[in-house]
């Protein structure tokens, strides 16, 4: 193969977002399969040049596939430390295993090899010095979490792709 680069891809830890939901609320049957709607209720976003917390509301369109298969799809909004607002959108497929059944019922962290959770993040940004999310590739892992007071949330360990 010539005149192709050595160049490989890379990934950067970017940042880790905790998500805090609400309980599901079933819409049904659709034309691609069974959707939820999922309140986000808190979001907080923490990295090095990322950092910030949920503003206005938020939530997941998942769509429940056959067996233990669904796929995300959230948008919401981060405030940063620093007052400028990043609009995400986050989306990808989830194994809602036995191991998180279990973790759901008993209210315990998961770990991130105990189902599969992917994600392609998008973000925008306004702020110049929010620029360089705007020209980034992002993607994740997820894991269960319980949010506060125990209710349903996720921790997903999200990176720059280089």
């Amino acid at each position: 193969m010539t005149g192709l680069s050595a160049r490989t891809v890379g990934l950067i830890h970017a940042f880790d977002a905790r998500i805090t939901l609400s309980p599901p609320h079933d819409v049904g049957d659709g034309p691609y399969g069974r959707r939820q709607y999922i309140e986000v209720t808190s979001v907080v976003i923490d990295g090095e040049q990322l950092s910030g917390r949920l503003i206005g509301s938020a939530g997941d369109w998942m769509i429940m596939g056959p067996g233990v298969h669904t796929r995300m799809d959230v948008r919401l909004q981060i405030r940063t430390d620093d007052g400028a607002i990043v609009l995400a959108h986050y989306f990808g497929p989830a194994e809602a295993n036995e191991r998180m059944r279990l973790a759901m019922e008993t209210s315990t962290p998961t770990l991130f090899a105990d189902q599969r959770i992917r994600t392609h993040w998008l973000l925008e940004a306004g702020d110049p010095r929010y620029d360089w999310v705007n020209r980034s590739v992002f993607v994740g892992e997820g894991r269960f979490h319980p949010g506060e007071d125990g209710a349903a949330g996720f921790e997903h360990r999200v990176y720059r792709v280089d």
